[in-house]
């Protein structure tokens, strides 16, 4: 079975009736922004204190640059190529999209690709690993489903998805095997290297303690959280501007952080598509380095939205 039957797949059971995101409550809303954004905030409102002693241009220099690669990585690799095989990429780029995706220490590309290839067949529904409403619409079970879906699945469910079942393609490719297995070298690589470049740069052990808190630590936290929020948040608010079988919506001010994942509820509706963000306003940072690939020959077959195909599933209004 291919990767593109299994992602059409009919649910075994039929969708649930489809809840309005404008008529929930303030609470819930509340909820939503309170678990994201909150420990975020303290974040960042620590980042004067530290300035100058433990935190400097050249740490942040190097978080930003570990981001964006481990972050494209998953974006553009382990989601719209090895997962939905939005385009073709040759062998290099390949490989390289794997080895980047590995950085952001989101689990090996095996894994990822089976557990994100399961969501999207049971997508809000039984069978779904990690949707926010498995245990109600209430708000006190949304703020528990939130948690659910934003972190707890991963070590709380006992189920495991089975990568014979919705990644044999990958477990076919002997270089992704590979790298799937060298996950636990990569991991230690990127949370060590910052701290090697950051004490190279600055000459002094102090400098490498800096790099490796903020370029290592907080640098995968953030990417972390940012990239679960699409998880949680983009399947609980936001706007549907597509029509979909789910409850996925468009969180714009997630687009950023998130490369354009965040534009998820056109993923959904279209889930090959190689563009998340087809509307007008709507930043597609990994569209964008996914055409630059194209242009250099990197990528081909690439799959570009259909204006048809989008029209039938838009929702008027």
């Amino acid at each position: 079975m291919t990767a593109e039957l299994m992602l059409d797949s009919t649910p075994k059971r039929a969708p649930e009736p489809e809840v309005d995101p404008h008529g929930r409550g303030k609470a819930e809303r509340a909820t939503v922004f309170f678990f994201v954004l909150v420990p975020l905030l303290a974040l960042f409102a620590a980042v004067p204190f530290a300035w100058g002693w433990g935190l400097t241009w050249t740490d942040i220099a190097i978080g930003a640059v570990f981001y964006v690669i481990g972050g494209l990585g998953i974006t553009v690799g382990f989601h719209r190529h090895f997962t939905h095989g939005s385009f073709k990429a040759n062998r290099p780029l390949r490989i390289a999209l794997a080895l980047a995706g590995s950085l952001a220490i989101e689990g090996g590309v095996v894994k990822w690709v089976a557990d994100h290839r399961r969501h999207h067949k049971y997508s809000d529904h039984e069978g779904d690993p990690h949707s926010p409403w498995r245990f109600g619409d209430d708000w006190r079970s949304v703020a528990k489903g939130l948690f659910y879906a934003h972190m707890a699945w991963m070590f709380l469910s006992e189920e495991k998805t089975s990568p014979k079942r919705f990644a044999p393609d990958l477990l076919k490719d002997r270089d992704i095997v590979r790298i799937d297995r060298w996950f636990g070298a990569l991991v230690a690589f990127s949370l060590l290297a910052p701290a090697v470049i950051g004490g190279l740069v600055t000459m002094s052990w102090w400098g490498a303690f800096t790099a490796f808190f903020w370029g290592g630590l907080v640098r995968v936290a953030l990417l972390h959280h940012v990239t679960w929020s699409v998880n949680s948040i983009c399947h609980t608010i936001g706007e549907e501007n597509f029509e979909v079988r789910d409850r996925s919506r468009n969180v714009w001010w997630l687009a950023i952080p998130s490369f354009g994942e965040s534009w998820h509820n056109l993923h959904h509706a279209d889930p090959t598509c190689a563009r998340h963000g087809v509307l007008k306003g709507q930043i597609d940072i990994s569209a964008r380095v996914i055409w630059i690939f194209e242009k250099l020959g990197w990528a081909s077959k690439v799959r570009w939205p259909n204006a048809e195909r989008l029209a039938a599933k838009r929702v008027s209004g």
